[in-house]
């Protein structure tokens, strides 16, 4: 099948095109380049895939050039946008013109295609807001749900929170709409913590690869809050197998929204529990600076992952110990990236 990744050179989009050109799909990486670390992506897209597929540079706020991109696909992989609420908070303008308007874009390129392509959507728990209705209570070190053991499933109301969780939200129902107006096969991914290889984590997004760069190149970090809040974390390696099953099972998915996540099992405190596996990888203790709570910075957050499971046949597989591994490995062998 054609792919076009959307962001392909981006964390996820990256790791999707890595996989996708190995199992034998013609892919197309689109990305406009101005995030951090996206040429180091694609200079190890080339060095593992070679010439194995294509790249276009330009912006998904471009409709002319995201509509030519589209033409033919099978699916596509909609990975790009704006991915921090601090940002949008500063810029809603353009948080919105990336994420609203460049999904819009997206949406009418596949319309548009001529091969009716698979849509898949990276959205994001903050379409939940702040659940301030959720009781959470505190034991062990942790925050957690006290009526919702399994987490929070995709009937939770929504709540769009920050101008990042308003055009997030945006285009998450847009492409949920798309299929029930237009037929197109979309599914909604409602993504929590993802983590791993060639994550360029900054303070406000891909907090523990931003742990994890920061103690490998000495530098002091901030804690906001207590540190004992709660997120589940999935590896980047079993969210990719979870875009593959729904892409496989796109007779069952089509039009679906799902909760993507560690689920309970995969759940860390960000660190009470976080600190002593970065202490035991980097070998020694770890001092950092504390500041106040955000605003908008929910104290537990876990996915009820359960609709995934039963419907894609897809369960993680890698823990937080050794995801964090992975990730602490290539932390160490590219410090040149990050100084």
């Amino acid at each position: 099948m054609k792919f076009l990744i959307t962001g392909g050179a981006g964390f996820i989009g990256s790791n999707l095109a890595s996989h996708f050109v190995k199992v034998g799909h013609a892919v197309t990486v689109f990305d406009n380049f101005s995030r951090r670390g996206s040429e180091s992506n694609l200079a190890w897209l080339r060095e593992t895939a070679g010439d194995a597929f294509a790249v276009v540079r330009d912006d998904i706020r471009n409709a002319d050039a995201i509509a030519t991109a589209a033409r033919g696909q099978d699916v596509i992989l909609h990975m790009a946008g704006q991915v921090a609420v601090t940002t949008s908070v500063n810029d809603p303008r353009a948080d919105f013109e990336a994420n609203a308007l460049g999904t819009f874009n997206v949406l009418e390129a596949a319309r548009a295609a001529g091969t009716q392509p698979i849509v898949m959507y990276a959205s994001t728990n903050k379409v939940y807001g702040g659940m301030e209705a959720a009781r959470i209570v505190e034991a062990d070190g942790r925050y957690g749900f006290a009526d919702m053991p399994q987490g929070v499933a995709e009937t939770w109301p929504l709540d769009f929170h920050s101008p990042y969780g308003c055009s997030k939200g945006t285009g998450d129902q847009y492409v949920r709409d798309y299929h029930r107006i237009y037929d197109l096969p979309t599914v909604v991914f409602r993504q929590s913590a993802i983590y791993g290889p060639r994550q360029f984590g900054v303070e406000d997004q891909g907090w523990l690869a931003f742990f994890a760069i920061c103690v490998t190149v000495g530098r002091r970090f901030t804690i906001y809050g207590d540190g004992k809040q709660v997120r589940d974390l999935l590896h980047i390696d079993d969210l990719v197998q979870a875009y593959d099953a729904a892409i496989r099972n796109i007779d069952k998915t089509a039009g679906q929204v799902f909760n993507i996540g560690g689920g309970p099992e995969r759940s860390l405190s960000v660190w009470t529990e976080t600190r002593p596996l970065l202490e035991g990888l980097a070998g020694k203790s770890l001092e950092v600076n504390f500041g106040d709570w955000r605003p908008g910075d929910q104290k537990v957050y876990i996915s009820d992952i359960r609709k995934a499971q039963a419907e894609l046949g897809w369960t993680p597989q890698i823990g937080p110990a050794a995801g964090l591994k992975t990730l602490w490995d290539w932390t160490q062998a590219n410090k040149h990236l990050f100084r």
